[in-house]
């Protein structure tokens, strides 16, 4: 997956897509557009586990658009850096009880921006000197210091006050320094003040999700690792989950997306998820453990041909997430929403694997997809409607 230093550098920008599009060379399908909107191009998070702020600022950006604000795409890396550094005082707090990983979730990076602010991509790209993003070394290295740090812990009862600058070392070594000042656009910068300056407030952004084991239409916090930071969700029916995607993509918001993508109907190389009525979806090689790439072939002429699909119910849903073959796997962006020729809603995913397959970094979300393996949405508190606003109590 090449890293587009070009797509990157460039100003806000967005994708084009026909009125009618299909989902690879020789398919079938045909996909009418319902609604499209406007995203930043697609990026390649590489050889990383850090799809959550890829996704997650590809979501704020594409806020910014909708508000008209002119700005550059916005830097992921800061966003992992700093929540390296927020993971790394919680993992020593909680004596290692808690995952340090690559994941993340999207209110981390509202987190990020409130506790430390953002910068442009253009002023930390994180490579440090590399063509492409590959974490598979630096990560080793960071776990390893947190897992020694841990160990001396359990030794010794105590710690020093040292360590947090050595974590910064390797944070410095392999991301690039840190940012305290900027000057951008013949203007200086705090990273605080940036983020005053694009005019978004992180509490206007929530998380809905869909789990008979919570409450109904209140607060829950999802029980996955990456969830690290504890933050809370909505815990909604089924069809208000639904419903509130279209109801906001109907009302220019999009939608970030967090879902199970190891199932054998969700097909990067085909641009295409979905949940066939017979599973005859033959797969070879394995997908990669931070899902950072198109994973493990899929052939079906499900992937090319329109057929009945799963009918998804709660009962099916939760089954799933109870035995684990639901995962959270990935964070994705919705931008869109098609119908094919026989009138099954999909939804436009933005991806952060690269450009390399037919719709160019996007694909097809079928709706039986969405309703089954979605763990949870984030959107603009106002692209929820007022009903379902006044259900929760969201004001």
């Amino acid at each position: 997956m090449k890293h587009s230093f070009v797509s990157l550098l460039m100003l806000f920008s967005v994708v084009t897509f026909c009125q009618t599009t299909t989902n690879v060379e020789g398919s079938s399908y045909q996909f009418t557009k319902v609604y499209h909107l406007d995203a930043t191009p697609v990026q390649s998070q590489g050889k990383t586990g850090t799809c959550w702020s890829f996704s997650g600022l590809s979501f704020f950006e594409s806020e910014l658009l909708r508000k008209g604000v002119k700005a550059e795409p916005l830097s992921e890396m800061y966003v992992v850096r700093k929540s390296y550094e927020n993971k790394a005082d919680k993992f020593i707090r909680m004596d290692g009880k808690i995952n340090f990983g690559e994941g993340g979730a999207f209110h981390d990076i509202p987190w990020v921006i409130k506790n430390h602010g953002i910068v442009p991509y253009s002023v930390y790209t994180g490579l440090n000197s590399t063509e492409n993003y590959d974490h598979s070394e630096f990560f080793e290295v960071l776990n390893g210091a947190m897992q020694g740090l841990l160990k001396a812990l359990g030794m010794n009862s105590s710690i020093s006050s040292h360590w947090k600058g050595a974590i910064q070392g390797i944070l410095d070594a392999y991301l690039g320094k840190d940012i305290k000042e900027f000057e951008y656009n013949g203007k200086k910068y705090t990273p605080q003040s940036y983020a005053t300056s694009i005019g978004l407030n992180m509490d206007d952004y929530v998380s809905l999700t869909s789990f008979t084991n919570h409450a109904a239409y209140a607060k829950c916090q999802l029980a996955i690792p990456d969830n690290y930071n504890w933050g809370d969700s909505y815990n909604v029916g089924l069809d208000d989950l639904m419903a509130t995607v279209e109801h906001a993509l109907t009302n220019g918001y999009t939608v970030a997306w967090g879902a199970d993508v190891s199932e054998k109907g969700f097909s990067f190389r085909n641009g295409i998820a979905l949940v066939p009525s017979e599973n005859n979806i033959q797969m070879s090689g394995k997908d990669n453990r931070n899902f950072n790439d198109a994973g493990a072939e899929r052939n079906s002429n499900a992937f090319l041909t329109p057929g009945k699909e799963q009918l998804i119910t709660p009962e099916l849903r939760q089954k799933a997430y109870d035995n684990k073959t639901t995962t959270d796997d990935h964070g994705m962006h919705i931008v869109g929403l098609y119908k094919d020729q026989n009138g099954t809603n999909y939804l436009l995913v933005k991806n952060s694997w690269g450009t390399g397959n037919y719709p160019k970094g996007y694909l097809y979300v079928s709706e039986a997809y969405f309703r089954y393996k979605t763990l949870n949405i984030y959107l603009h508190k106002n692209g929820i409607t007022p009903e379902l606003k006044k259900k929760i109590n969201l004001n």
